[in-house]
């Protein structure tokens, strides 16, 4: 009964199976590519967007039209290192700058990082 199971593994290969650095490397290249992978695909952009709304951040001030993470549209009345007074409808809120997801326009869209560039009218 088992005498079938050994003979399918088949013989050991010469060397005792130890495969030398090389054949470690090309083990692990499948490793290295998905990493690499993940890097650029995932962490890559995550991290720049994180670096572009720290700079958002910390160029707030006072009078900007900002929305927050929960979605509310205020205009930005008080400004202190950790904190930030915003103003919606009649009310005035305090909350950290952290709590900033974006700045908007008086009218709610969103600002984009790069102005957009201006039609050019010719005349015709």
């Amino acid at each position: 009964m088992f005498e079938s199971l050994a003979f399918a593994m088949g013989a050991p290969q010469a060397g005792g199976g130890a495969g030398g650095p090389a054949d470690m490397l090309v083990q692990f290249i499948p490793l290295i590519l998905m990493f690499a992978i993940f890097y650029f695909l995932l962490i890559r952009p995550q991290q720049k967007r994180a670096k572009e709304h720290k700079a958002m951040l910390a160029a707030l001030k006072r009078g900007d039209y900002v929305v927050t993470g929960s979605g509310l549209l205020g205009r930005i009345m008080e400004i202190d290192e950790d904190t930030v007074v915003i103003e919606c409808a009649e009310s005035r809120l305090r909350m950290t700058r952290g709590a900033i997801a974006g700045m908007v326009d008086k009218s709610g869209k969103p600002l984009s990082a790069a102005p957009a560039p201006e039609a050019k009218n010719d005349g015709k």
